[in-house]
């Protein structure tokens, strides 16, 4: 019972930590915003809560390992990956301010359809997480070798594809975002977190160039970064 218990507790820690992110969210959703009559945000909040929640059953039945691996950021990230990380997690949050400042002083608007659209996006780009972070037990925050779990090459489900599939889900994700709030304005902090996330990966392939063993020869079987055919 004690070890069941244990091996629960990453996951626990995930669900408080949705919670919170819960209540970061609509401090920054509706205090910018100066009302809770906003029914873009609420029902952004409310999808976002589900993907999560689906995210969160998955994971815990096909790789129940990742909760630990991305509760925080691990011992050993490469130095230079700090601001990255900084530039990716602010302009993922920015969008949200930036939004709700929008909406409260109507500085722009879409469409419904491109609302709409919006979603699409999300629910493929939030799939297109889910499907690297559950074959990959080395799918962490930030960018290390990973000697203390013995990583190896992970060339199944989406990396036989390209190479970094989480970093263009992402991608999309970000962008996403203003899409569901409608807000053009909210697009400028969205596409820092794509601005960032292309240098990075040039690095961090620098370094597994260098440090992972069969990297190399995992990039001439799989040719492409992100997207095969452009990059």
């Amino acid at each position: 019972m004690t070890e069941n218990k244990l091996d629960k507790t990453p996951l626990i820690r995930s669900l408080v930590s949705l919670v919170v992110t819960l209540l970061i969210m609509g401090v920054l959703l509706f205090s910018p915003a100066g009302t809770f009559d906003w029914p873009h945000a609420w029902c952004f909040v409310a999808v976002f809560l589900v993907a999560i929640l689906i995210s969160v059953a998955v994971l815990w039945r096909l790789n129940p390992e990742i909760f630990a691996a991305r509760s925080r950021v691990q011992p050993g990230t490469e130095a230079w990956d700090y601001a990255f990380l900084v530039l990716i997690i602010g302009g993922f949050t920015g969008t949200l301010p930036v939004a709700a400042l929008d909406f409260r002083f109507h500085g722009s608007a879409m469409s419904g359809g491109l609302i709409a659209l919006g979603y699409v996006l999300f629910v493929v780009s939030f799939a297109g997480q889910l499907w690297p972070q559950s074959v990959n037990r080395h799918f962490e925050p930030s960018v290390r070798i990973q000697k203390d779990r013995g990583q190896t090459v992970i060339d199944t489900g989406p990396y036989a594809i390209v190479r970094h599939p989480g970093y263009i889900s992402g991608s999309l994700l970000a962008l996403s975002i203003p899409f569901c709030l409608g807000s053009w304005w909210a697009l400028i902090p969205a596409f820092t977190v794509v601005i960032a996330l292309i240098p990075r990966t040039l690095l961090e392939e620098r370094t597994l160039r260098a440090e992972l063993p069969g990297y190399v020869e995992y990039t001439e079987r799989v040719k492409w970064r992100w997207v095969p055919g452009v990059w």
